[in-house]
């Protein structure tokens, strides 16, 4: 009993802190501190901790590639937007298969960004939901969701973190099968 309580203490306090940090996010409140970081370094790092939780769910996590890629922005931001997606990908990807990474510059549009590409293996969602994911509290099966522990906060806290450094997200489903999110960061100036 003592360990359920614990559990469900846990889950409540990192359900208050999505909720602050996304009050926070719309609100566009205190601007949060800038600096230069090397996003690929970022990303390898939220991959490594969430290899963990993939290898608990009997999947993983592959880094298919990732190119050097320095952004301006605000490293715990960043981090919460890659990690958000990222434990999505493993929470609904299926059992025996990977969670595939890519990072690359790109440019688009006469903008130089970092493309973060983020794939899992699972269902798929419909396509009328692509924007309605990053909505706060928005699932697309409440049962599906309340039972892998999703509130439909993570790619809320993701699509608004991007936002607030110029950049942007979209989700797709991948001919092969599964969802595919891309985060877009502008690269910094000595990137470009």
């Amino acid at each position: 009993m003592i360990d359920r309580m614990e559990r469900e203490t846990e889950r409540l306090n990192a359900l208050i802190g999505q909720l602050l940090m996304l009050s926070n996010l719309e609100s566009g409140g205190s601007k949060p501190t800038f600096a230069l970081i090397e996003f690929n370094r970022l990303v390898e790092e939220v991959v490594a901790d969430a290899q963990i939780e993939a290898t608990e769910r009997k999947c993983s996590i592959v880094v298919v590639s990732t190119r050097v890629c320095y952004v301006e922005g605000n490293p715990e931001l960043l981090r919460r937007a890659v990690e958000n997606v990222v434990r999505n990908a493993v929470r609904y990807t299926r059992e025996g298969t990977s969670v595939e990474v890519t990072l690359e510059p790109v440019n688009e549009f006469r903008r130089d960004l970092a493309l973060l590409k983020i794939r899992d293996h699972g269902n798929g969602i419909p396509d009328t939901e692509f924007r309605k994911i990053f909505m706060p509290f928005y699932t697309i099966a409440d049962a599906r969701d309340r039972q892998a522990g999703g509130i439909g906060l993570g790619l809320a806290i993701a699509d608004r973190a991007l936002r607030m450094h110029e950049g942007s997200t979209r989700a797709y489903n991948s001919e092969e099968g599964g969802l595919v999110i891309e985060l877009r960061v502008p690269l910094a100036p000595e990137e470009s």
